[in-house]
């Protein structure tokens, strides 16, 4: 298919809008299917994972493609659940256009303001499409105004309902009524429209044509000289005012009636981008690539999913040149040979195999050996390397470990191969504390993971609780003289320190009978500061041959606190005597006789414990906002702000690590799903003392249970 002739949509939208209905409608009009298949029934093309036809939900994206006048229409259905917003990103990367799958009954929700930022971010020209228009509690002009309310004057009123029970629409762009007959095809005839509708229709129409013609001189010009466009100018201006993202057009669906979806398809044939009008990818560093079909072949894997019995398919979109079966390209991230296998056209679950996938075209191949989401294949040593999606961070982590013993290796393995498919997946080790942590989007996210562990690598995981990284400090400043001597036989071991320890708070100021000789500052490998002073003077203990090691068994002991045994941050320790044995003195004995000095010292230093404290930002409706700051109040978190946020109120706070676990099934709960939350970590704090005491005493059983 030629390149201007592509048209490159993905349905986005909140769960529950009908996205998967209308793409199948979709497949309909465009005669690619006979038979529409149903969500409820589990036999609709894009919903055919196993884990979709339970659920009776979207999981995955899913690409499917048809031919509709003239133009080859590549369509990615998207979940609507915010766990699965990386689904969401990736498919937008891949689309040249948004199409907005609202449900006439909700309103404005959170999964469609969520894809809403996505699409905004990346310049995606966006549509609006107001669908389930065949029930009868809903309100189309109520949510037009959300519409224009939330997202701007630019949301522009293209089609109305034309009555409820009617099976026609009032298009006030080409000024008709139309009517949609009750047959599968979904053909329509165009009308005059209806005496109770024509002053809305020429109102809608004017404000319509005053919105195209505003940003344009040639088309204000003819506008004031005629008094109105006609429908050729009205579609041209509407292109370029879309690709500017200055319009979005409002339209009306009932997909699963089949009313009104053949002329939303020509509106989008007509006049939403092609590869070729929409922006040119970009490259790492800022630098564009346009879609030349006879350029150097370059493109993207936007997408990987395994399928049983066929192996891991890689979803591309094709930025230059053209794809060939048995093509040798270059992965720009590894560096490491690919040979193309045969190109798929996808329909879903349906694989037709195709010669050539040409710049602007997206299709799937097989079995790449060493490739995954975010790599760039292209001609070998050409220097294309596409800009990387950008996953969201996780707002849900759990740690991880095998049900079974000897299935560490399997389960790295397994982790490993999800997170490959699926950045948005993320896995990290923390040998601090000794857990492997997966964090996704959500609960639901996570359970699909361990589904896949289970039936893909035969690997069963439990998720716990994470433990959370405390640290421990002091508040004062103590001494502690420590002396290590041992005999036996043969060379004995002996060491004398006397040390100082103090919270970093500053540079140091010593008494009048430390004399500071040298100072050196250290970071652990959990990011805290230890500055070691060196205050040893008249020659009792070689530093030179000694600090090594009295540095070495300090910070062993940093590792495990003598409060709780969590990691010691930001302290300062001062050597400032001791004494040596010019026989029996070695590393090990400094090293033991530092390790011990500061535990002591540590205790007398009033030890307390800190936690990660989080800056969270909360989005929820208006109607919410109570509840959800009083649950904040029940988690020790601090209201930092409020502030309105299109059509939703954002919540900042400061909310302690410790009381964000399964935070975002909580905020579900809290706003009947219309909640969503993103952290990140700030500062560590102080803890009150009774939960303190609690976290010593949690600690002190764990450590029995061990022994």
């Amino acid at each position: 298919m030629q390149t201007e002739k592509i048209r490159n949509v993905a349905l986005v939208g909140h769960q529950g809008s009908g996205k998967t209905t209308l793409a199948e409608t979709m497949l309909l009009c465009a005669g690619a299917v006979r038979r529409r298949g149903t969500v409820a029934e589990g036999t609709t093309a894009s919903d055919y994972h196993p884990d979709e036809v339970e659920r009776k939900m979207s999981i995955y994206t899913s690409l499917l493609h048809a031919d509709f006048e003239g133009k080859k229409f590549n369509v990615l259905d998207t979940p609507g659940y915010p766990d699965f917003a990386g689904e969401v990103l990736a498919a937008l990367r891949a689309a040249d256009a948004a199409l907005f799958v609202m449900n006439a009954n909700e309103g404005v929700q959170v999964g469609t303001e969520l894809a809403w930022r996505y699409a905004a971010e990346m310049e995606k020209p966006s549509m609006f499409v107001v669908n389930h228009l065949d029930r009868e509690d809903t309100s189309f002009r109520d949510l037009a105004r959300q519409i224009q309310e939330r997202f701007g004057r630019g949301a522009a009123i293209v089609q109305i309902p034309g009555g409820h029970g009617s099976r026609s629409i009032i298009d006030v762009l080409l000024m008709k009524q139309l009517h949609f007959p009750e047959k599968e095809e979904g053909a329509f005839e165009a009308r005059e429209i209806d005496a109770a509708f024509r002053e809305e229709a020429d109102r809608l129409h004017n404000e319509l044509v005053e919105a195209i013609a505003e940003n344009d001189e040639g088309l204000m010009e003819r506008y004031f000289e005629q008094g109105t466009l006609t429908e050729d100018e009205m579609r041209k201006g509407l292109a370029t005012e879309m690709a500017e993202r200055k319009l979005f057009p409002i339209f009306v669906t009932s997909a699963e009636l089949n009313i009104g979806v053949c002329r939303l398809m020509g509106f989008v044939a007509n006049v939403c981008p092609s590869p070729v009008t929409a922006a040119p990818a970009t490259l790492e560093g800022g630098a564009t690539l346009a879609p030349d079909a006879n350029g150097a072949p370059a493109a993207l894997v936007f997408r990987t999913m395994a399928e049983a019995h066929v192996g891991e398919f890689s979803f591309l979109r094709v930025l230059s040149g053209t794809l060939r079966a048995g093509m040798d390209l270059e992965n720009a991230q590894t560096g490491a040979a690919e040979r193309l296998g045969t190109l798929y056209a996808l329909n879903g679950h349906g694989r037709e195999p195709i010669d050539a996938l040409a710049a602007g075209d997206l299709g799937a191949v097989v079995k790449l050996k060493n490739t995954h989401t975010n790599n760039t294949l292209r001609a070998r040593s050409s220097g294309v390397v596409a800009a990387g999606i950008h996953f969201p961070e996780p707002r849900h982590v759990v740690s991880v470990r095998a049900a079974k013993t000897g299935d560490e290796d399997r389960l790295a393995q397994g982790l490993h191969a999800l997170h490959e498919e699926d950045p948005s997946l993320v896995i990290t080790q923390d040998p601090h504390l000794g857990q492997t942590l997966l964090g996704g989007q959500g609960e639901l996210h996570l359970s699909l993971a361990q589904g896949r562990l289970k039936d893909r690598f035969g690997v069963g995981v439990e998720f716990d609780r994470p433990k959370v990284s405390y640290r421990e400090t002091i508040q004062t400043q103590a001494r502690a003289s420590y002396r290590h001597k041992k005999q036996t036989g043969g060379a004995g071991q002996f060491a004398d320190l006397s040390l100082l320890v103090e919270p970093i708070h500053g540079p140091f100021e010593p008494p009048a009978e430390i004399h500071v000789r040298a100072t050196h500052e250290h970071t652990t490998a959990w990011g805290s500061k230890v500055e070691f002073v060196d205050a040893i003077v008249g020659g009792v203990i070689d530093m030179r041959r000694f600090f090594g090691a009295i540095q070495k068994g300090v910070l062993d002991a940093l590792q495990r606190g003598p409060v709780a045994g969590y990691p010691v941050g930001d302290v300062r320790v001062v050597i400032f005597d001791g004494g040596m044995h010019a026989v029996d003195s070695n590393e090990n004995a400094f090293k033991t006789a530092a390790r011990m000095g500061f535990r002591e010292a540590f205790r007398k230093a009033q030890p307390v414990l800190m936690e990660p404290v989080h800056t969270v930002e909360i989005t929820v409706p208006e109607a919410h906002v109570g509840d959800v700051m009083g649950d904040l109040n029940t988690r020790r978190g601090r209201i930092q702000g409020i502030e309105a946020d299109g059509f939703f109120q954002k919540i900042v706070a400061a909310v302690p690590e410790a009381e964000l676990f399964r935070y975002a099934t909580a905020l579900r709960s809290l706003t009947q799903g219309r909640g969503l939350h993103h952290s990140a970590f700030d500062h560590y704090d102080l803890m009150p003392r009774n939960v303190q005491e609690r976290v010593i005493e949690g600690a002190g059983a764990l450590a029995e249970e061990e022994a």
